[in-house]
């Protein structure tokens, strides 16, 4: 196993990430608004497109880090966001800063497979729902603190700290993985052949009944991305949102932000309490619950109304998130590869929502509430599928818990 000091800093290194990739990207949709004078529309189109690339980025990136070595995965994923995001601060065209988003998510889809698996490798099952606990603690509560702040930076520092505050990270952050990766090197063992160069152990034995414990990875693998539909729809319609409200970009930091603290919460509740695993009745309820706050943050034009929606929304898609991540390191051998098919996922979702969203208002303009229309019918559509995937898991495995 590799020692706990090493696991810390992957922790360390995981937070920094998700702070620079929620300030970045979050607030680009912000930015391309102000500069390049996109609308909703655009900046759902935009999202489709960069959540087109995450899917396929991390695809392959995470089967690129089992086999090269996740210490080469990340920080080939960590240079290719550096050159990406400074060749965006550079230009001034919004066709060239599309560009410079793409490349910049195909280097953050090198980043996540390879970490999920850094912290996950050679532990057992209760290690597992250590890490990873802790993992999802420490990503959503950084890129809850990078939202909070953003619209600050932005306002106090000027637009271009869009651009220079996460290439200062990200330096940092490939000094750190080099210095990381050669201590580990020293006291890395490998167990066995054919094993990535940072696996230490062999797989932990499993106490789940493969066949029903595949049933809600399947589950988890169809709720996550739709709920990354909801994620990155809202994330993209946020500019719309908080001008709705007649929020300044501090002020849409501090009151839009509030549905990521909440996921937080719930990963420390999910972290502590393991007595959710493998129960059907807490992964259907959420994606219910995330539907309807989902709709009320888009359409309802009152502020107290879209605080406690972002509440509900942000515990419900912690508990979907948790779920997709915990059952695939739970039953996956080949963790990079797992957590590859993990982040995938999200890509997906993070593709077809915008996308349903964007054709909404490009075909149906006259309606604004459109795009929040259409997109919370394919939330119930998952819903339904859901529904369907456990009836015909529970058919062919026997009853299950609910």
């Amino acid at each position: 196993m590799l020692p706990g000091r090493h696991k810390t800093w992957y922790f360390a290194i995981e937070g920094v990430n998700s702070f620079v990739t929620t300030f970045f990207f979050y607030y680009l949709y912000f930015f391309m608004q102000a500069h390049h004078e996109f609308d909703t529309k655009a900046n759902l189109t935009l999202a489709a497109v960069t959540g087109l690339v995450y899917a396929v980025g991390s695809w392959l990136g995470g089967r690129f880090a089992q086999r090269a070595g996740y210490f080469t995965a990340l920080k080939l994923g960590l240079g290719t966001m550096l050159c990406a995001i400074g060749f965006g601060w550079a230009v001034d065209s919004a066709a060239a800063r599309v560009v410079s988003m793409a490349v910049a998510v195909a280097g953050m889809s090198l980043t996540w497979p390879a970490l999920e698996a850094l912290v996950s490798e050679g532990e057992s099952i209760s290690g597992i729902q250590h890490n990873i606990g802790i993992y999802n603690i420490v990503w959503a509560g950084t890129g809850a603190l990078a939202y909070f702040v953003g619209g600050t930076l932005l306002e106090k520092l000027g637009m271009a700290s869009l651009f220079y505050v996460p290439i200062a990270l990200v330096t940092l952050l490939i000094i750190c993985a080099a210095v990381v990766d050669r201590r580990a090197v020293q006291t890395r063992t490998v167990k066995h052949a054919g094993s990535s160069p940072e696996a230490t152990c062999t797989a932990p034995v499993l106490t789940t009944p493969s066949g029903r414990a595949k049933v809600f990875l399947h589950m988890a693998w169809v709720a996550n991305p739709f709920a990354y539909v909801a994620i990155n729809t809202l994330v993209a319609a946020m500019p719309t949102v908080a001008a709705r409200l007649a929020l300044s970009p501090m002020h849409a930091g501090f009151y839009c932000s509030l549905w990521l603290f909440a996921r937080v919460g719930a990963f420390g509740f999910l972290w502590l309490w393991p007595g959710w695993h493998y129960r059907f009745g807490w992964l259907f309820g959420s994606f219910t619950v995330l539907t309807g706050a989902f709709a009320v943050i888009l359409v309802v034009p009152n502020l107290v109304a879209v605080i406690a929606a972002q509440l509900l929304f942000g515990c419900a898609s912690g508990l979907i998130y948790y779920s997709s991540l915990f059952y695939a390191m739970d039953l996956g051998e080949t963790k990079g590869e797992h957590g590859g098919l993990h982040e995938a996922a999200l890509g997906i979702g993070n593709c077809v929502g915008p996308a349903v969203g964007a054709a909404a208002l490009q075909f149906m303009p006259q309606y604004p509430n459109s795009g929040a229309i259409a997109v919370s019918l394919l939330l119930l559509a998952g819903l339904g599928a859901i529904r369907v995937q456990w009836h015909c898991g529970r058919s062919a495995n026997g009853p299950h818990r609910k």
